[in-house]
């Protein structure tokens, strides 16, 4: 992922900010890391320089009762 593509994503799930963890980069971008809503605090991570930007859902929803 190259870092100038941080100034145009958002946090699908609140359009909140993202702050930028870097693990792996070379002089093509980032190939490993994470972004990081800094309103809702969902971590998205970065794998093979590709950003997963997909909502993230809860594993155990509550049940309706």
């Amino acid at each position: 992922m190259k870092r100038s593509l941080l100034d145009i994503l958002c946090c699908p799930v609140c359009k909140g900010d993202l702050a930028l963890g870097v693990i792996k980069e070379d002089e093509a971008g980032i190939i490993e890391g994470t972004l990081t809503c800094a309103r809702c605090s969902v971590a998205y991570p970065i794998s093979d320089g590709i950003p997963d930007l997909l909502p993230r859902t809860d594993p155990h929803p509550a049940s309706n009762q």
